[in-house]
């Protein structure tokens, strides 16, 4: 890489993706007709790019629609901190492109994986939660859409402390599931079902199969190697 030529966030993701998913509806297996095709990458930034004052972004939108990628160490740091969204994009079945360092990027799911899961998504889930009660408050019914995906994040939560795993497809949920998006469910028989998840959810944390905490020095290995193996491929 010459010195003076620093990449576009544009060049990042088209020529640097090491991993790249589809997530949304599709990975979920609530795709319709009228869905979306949401994209997720990790790019790897080439190390000689941050020996300028002006740094990589840490994240890019683009340069497709619906696609949006984060450069590994960011990507990582949300990992560890079991971050639902970034968790679920390792955990994407429909991949559809991966590099060796994105193959080895996923051979480390498992210890991005811990107990702190609970607590990010309890604590997503509860913001999402106050934007489905204003919704009912202000109009007599929440934003069906987003009940399903809040239903659907629930029940992930409590399958992941309860088994150890995190499955992104919801398989034979999908029908009650697009029930509610349709607007076919009662507010209150969602709203109990949520409860319950959650009750769920919490019963199950304290005696998950997960660690207490990720394995960071995994994951700090792996950065380490990528970033070296960057540096030497630009070195003359």
């Amino acid at each position: 890489m010459d010195p003076d030529d620093v990449p576009s966030p544009e060049d990042l993701v088209r020529e640097h993706t090491v991993y790249a998913c589809v997530m949304g509806s599709r990975a979920f297996g609530l795709a319709t007709d009228t869905s979306d095709t949401d994209r997720r990458g990790v790019f790897l930034a080439p190390t000689s790019s941050y020996w300028h004052f002006q740094k990589p972004p840490t994240h890019v939108e683009g340069p497709h629609e619906e696609q949006f990628s984060w450069e590994l160490e960011r990507f990582c740091e949300l990992a560890l901190r079991a971050n639902p969204n970034i968790l679920e994009c390792l955990h994407s079945p429909l991949v559809e492109h991966c590099d060796a360092t994105g193959r080895e990027l996923l051979a480390l799911r498992g210890a991005f994986l811990s107990r702190r899961a609970h607590e990010t998504f309890a604590r997503y889930a509860l913001g999402q939660r106050k934007k489905l009660d204003a919704d009912v408050r202000a109009h007599g019914a929440p934003r069906w859409k987003h009940a399903m995906h809040l239903l659907r994040l629930l029940m992930s939560c409590r399958d992941l402390l309860r088994t150890g795993e995190l499955v992104v497809d919801v398989g034979d949920a999908r029908d009650q599931l697009l029930a509610v998006k349709r607007g076919e469910v009662p507010w209150e028989q969602v709203e109990s079902r949520m409860n319950l998840l959650a009750e769920e959810a919490g019963a199950a944390a304290s005696g998950s199969p997960l660690p207490t905490e990720p394995d960071t020095a995994r994951v700090a290995d792996f950065l380490y190697r990528a970033r070296r193996a960057s540096a030497l491929e630009s070195s003359p």
